[in-house]
């Protein structure tokens, strides 16, 4: 195999929100906390040079890009891919989940989370339809390369759905935590997972 035939895509969540730990953030356009300068002098000598890149359309994700820039990134300005978006939590964004623990509004939810549309919003499964199209694009358009995709929780579990095949259920059990790295890569029509949720100074 060559290695022209595998494209390597390089996933990172954006930095952390200042706010509750459990803040139900989505579509929300918050800012991100880049001030740890040494994570993300880590996690940009950690990237390949000269990558493709694309980010979500969220500030917190443009800001998280902007700083691993700063650090010493050095990869080719970001296309802006509104479908690698959060997931829409609707009207339950702004709000925290430990305050809707118990909330009867729920309960459908929480009995089938991953393919349940929250108020307002979608469902994790609308989630994952909407970004494997996406994967598909970029990935076609950078063949054989390699990606730097900033993005969110939601959205790297969704490319974590694609690559292995399993059902959005078990892409939620994934941990993904803030400015960790996640490496799958694209091998001809298939994939391979080299590591999920790596720390930023490991």
């Amino acid at each position: 195999m060559s290695e022209g035939s595998v494209t390597r895509w390089w996933w990172i969540r954006h930095a952390p929100v200042p706010g509750p730990e459990d803040l139900i953030k989505g579509k929300l356009d918050l800012p991100s906390d880049t001030s740890d300068t040494a994570v993300f002098t880590a996690v940009a000598a950690s990237l390949p040079k000269g990558a493709a890149s694309v980010t979500s359309s969220r500030l917190r994700c443009r800001q998280t890009f902007a700083a691993l820039a700063a650090a010493g990134m050095n990869v080719a300005p970001p296309a802006i891919e509104p479908d690698f978006d959060e997931q829409d939590f609707g009207l339950l964004a702004g709000r925290t989940w430990s305050a809707l623990a118990d909330s009867p509004e729920l309960a459908g939810y929480w009995a089938d989370p991953a393919n349940t549309p929250l108020p307002g919003g979608e469902s994790f499964a609308q989630l994952v339809a909407r970004v494997r199209p996406a994967i598909a694009r970029m990935g076609a358009r950078h063949r054989g390369q390699d990606i730097v995709a900033v993005a969110h929780g939601g959205t790297i579990r969704a490319a974590l759905c694609v690559a292995l095949g399993i059902s959005p259920a078990q892409a939620l059990l994934f941990a993904v935590s803030t400015v960790s790295r996640t490496r799958i890569d694209a091998v001809d029509d298939a994939w391979r997972v080299v590591y999920v949720n790596r720390p930023p100074l490991e």
